[in-house]
């Protein structure tokens, strides 16, 4: 996997990711990773409009409720996007993680924004911005870097939801990303000096949501951005 960094333009912004965060451009995926959550740029093309803006429903399926109930994890989270549903089960071993997590989910941070970076094979990343690629502001309440949860045992494996991040390891904010394949290889933890990107929960229902955003038409060749903007309409918490 080829190593990426994150800028200011569209193919940039995705590449945050990189497991930055791109969280306004600045979470990188870095090496080829995850998210970068600091990039503060718009593309250089522009994605068209989503054009169902209203949410068709404001709670989770039954099948949604049915798998959150079945999970043994003490918190899960159901979320809608324009591509359909995703449910998830988070991960009691990273405390620190799930808990910034759920502190935006349930200040309605993520409602009405879209998945700024999607990379085909690798990831989809979100968390960041809303429509227009407009750079989304945690504030003071929500503002603040965590401390990166790797190495206790969880893995980039299909699937799973982790955080974006800049290069410094413990600089990971809003932004999330899904690993739509097996990036153990390229984004787990190595070392202290590549500690990789912290997973903390995998997708019980909705796999073929993650699928569907993944394979989304690109702007471009090499974007890393949808040609229609995937929207997630809202995340809550189930449990």
């Amino acid at each position: 996997m080829k190593t990426t960094s994150f800028s200011s333009s569209i193919a940039a912004a995705p590449r945050w990711l990189a497991l930055t965060a791109a969280l306004g451009g600045a979470l990188m995926l870095a090496a080829c990773g995850g998210g970068d959550d600091n990039d503060s740029g718009s593309p250089a093309q522009s994605p068209k409009p989503n054009p169902v803006t209203t949410p068709p429903t404001l709670t989770c399926s039954a099948a949604g409720i049915a798998a959150s109930n079945a999970s043994t994890a003490a918190r899960t989270v159901c979320m809608l996007t324009s591509d359909g549903e995703i449910v998830i089960e988070l991960d009691a071993r990273t405390p620190i993680t799930t808990d910034n997590f759920l502190k935006y989910v349930n200040a309605k941070y993520y409602d009405n924004t879209i998945f700024h970076r999607v990379v085909p094979n690798f990831v989809v990343q979100g968390g960041g911005f809303s429509t227009g690629y407009v750079a989304k502001n945690p504030g003071a309440n929500l503002g603040g870097t965590i401390k990166l949860e790797t190495n206790v045992g969880l893995s980039n494996t299909k699937y799973t939801i982790a955080m974006a991040r800049g290069t410094a390891a413990d600089s990971a904010t809003s932004q999330f990303y899904f690993n739509s394949v097996d990036n153990s290889a390229s984004l787990d933890y190595k070392s202290a000096s590549q500690p990789g990107y912290a997973v903390f929960g995998r997708v019980i229902s909705g796999q073929a949501t993650v699928d569907k955003i993944n394979a989304e038409p690109q702007l471009y060749s090499g974007s890393e951005v949808t040609a229609t903007e995937v929207l997630l309409y809202w995340a809550i918490q189930l449990k």
